[in-house]
C-alpha cells in the first residue's frame, strides 16, 4: 500500500501547536493555492476546540461531523472519553471519512490527537494509525525547556513504526526571543540529534485566528519537503 494522499500534522503532547500548523497550512494554500487547497479532518476530538475553529475559519460551509467524525464530550483520551459515553472508538468511520476526504479535494491535512503516543484506542496509538494508513507525517514540537528529548523520543517512536516522517517543525507558544528558541529548541542540533529535518519555526502568533498571520507563518516553513502539492507558488 502507498502512502495516502494526506498529511498526518502529529505532536509530541498535547497542546503543542498541531491546531496552529494545521491552520498555517489551510491558510496559505486558500490564500496563495486555492485550487490545491486541502481538506481537513479531525478524526477524533474529546472536547470542544478544534473542529469548531477549523468550521469557523476555513470550511463554515461543511458540517462538523464531516470535518470530525468521531466527537467525545470529555477531553480525555479517546477510548477513556468513549467509555464515559457508553461508545467506543470507530475506527472503520474515521477511515471512512478519510477516503471520502481523499476522493473530493487535492489532498488532505489530518490532525492527530495529543502526541504520537496517544491512544487513539485501548490497543492503539497515533503512531500505530499513522503506520497503519501509510500516512506520511510531519512532527511538532513546541520550543521549551525538554524540546530535544521530545523530538529524539517521538522521533525514534516513528521510526519504531515504520513511519514515513517528513520533518519537524517547532512552534513557539510564547513570545521567545531568538536567543531563547535557539536554547531550548537549537534547530541544527535537534536535526542532527534526530537524525530528522526541521522545517522551520512557527512564530507566535499573537492573533491566532489571524488567517493572514497564520499564511504568513507557514510561508516561512520548508513547504516542499512535505508534500509534492505544497511548493510555493507567489514568487511564480
Amino acid at each position: 500500500m502507498t502512502s495516502l494522499n494526506a498529511l498526518l500534522v502529529a505532536g509530541t503532547d498535547t497542546d503543542v501547536g498541531k491546531t496552529v500548523l494545521t491552520s498555517a497550512l489551510l491558510a496559505y494554500w486558500q490564500k496563495y493555492r486555492p485550487a490545491q487547497a486541502p481538506a481537513v479532518l479531525k478524526p477524533f476530538q474529546s472536547g470542544a476546540g478544534d473542529r469548531e475553529l477549523y468550521h469557523r475559519l476555513f470550511f463554515p460551509e461543511i458540517s462538523l461531523d464531516v470535518i470530525n467524525p468521531q466527537y467525545f464530550e470529555a477531553p480525555l483520551a479517546p477510548p477513556l472519553a468513549a467509555d464515559m459515553e457508553g461508545r467506543s472508538v470507530d475506527l472503520t468511520l474515521a477511515w471512512r471519512a478519510l477516503e471520502a476526504s481523499i476522493q473530493q479535494h487535492p489532498w488532505v491535512l489530518v490532525e492527530g490527537l495529543g502526541g504520537l503516543g496517544s491512544p487513539v484506542t485501548y490497543e492503539l496509538t497515533v503512531a500505530d494509525l499513522a503506520a497503519a494508513w501509510h500516512l506520511p507525517v510531519v512532527l511538532v514540537v513546541p520550543v521549551k525547556l525538554g524540546a530535544i528529548a521530545q523530538a529524539v523520543a517521538n522521533v525514534a517512536l516513528a521510526r519504531q513504526k515504520g513511519i514515513d516522517l517528513l520533518g519537524i517543525v517547532l512552534n513557539c507558544p510564547q513570545p521567545y526571543t531568538a536567543e531563547q528558541i535557539g536554547q531550548w529548541a537549537p534547530t541544527d542540533f535537534i536535526a542532527s540529534l534526530a537524525q530528522t529535518p526541521v522545517l522551520g519555526v512557527l512564530p507566535y502568533l499573537p492573533s491566532p485566528e489571524s488567517t493572514e498571520a497564520l499564511a504568513a507563518a507557514a510561508s516561512t516553513l520548508d513547504l516542499d519537503a512535505l508534500h509534492p502539492t505544497l511548493a510555493p507558488a507567489k514568487s511564480r
